[in-house]
């Protein structure tokens, strides 16, 4: 499904399913952001409560713990919605000319 790390095949190489209807847009962004907020803020708010350690330890250890959580489902949360928009055969909105 998809060629690079984020971009979209122009079709599958398996069934020849052309790609062209979707448009995931901002979508998978905005779930990331919000799922990896929550996860990682959470986390990080348990640390500082039980155990109040120095700044760089959230430094160290919860900026590539957001890098790893955005990064590790950005790719599944595209595909997902994708995939959703071909199971509802989602289209742009269209206005009747009369």
């Amino acid at each position: 499904m998809f060629r690079g790390f984020l971009t979209l095949a122009p079709r599958c190489e398996v069934c020849g399913l052309d790609f062209g209807f979707a448009d995931s847009g901002d979508g998978p962004a905005v779930f990331v952001t919000l799922i990896a907020g929550f996860v990682v803020l959470g986390a990080a708010l348990a640390v500082d409560v039980e155990y109040e350690p120095p700044l760089w330890v959230y430094v160290v250890f919860f900026m590539p713990l957001t890098l790893l959580v955005c990064l590790g489902l950005l790719r599944p949360l595209k595909g997902l919605l994708i995939a959703s928009q071909y199971k509802n055969k989602a289209a742009p909105g269209r206005l009747d000319a009369k």
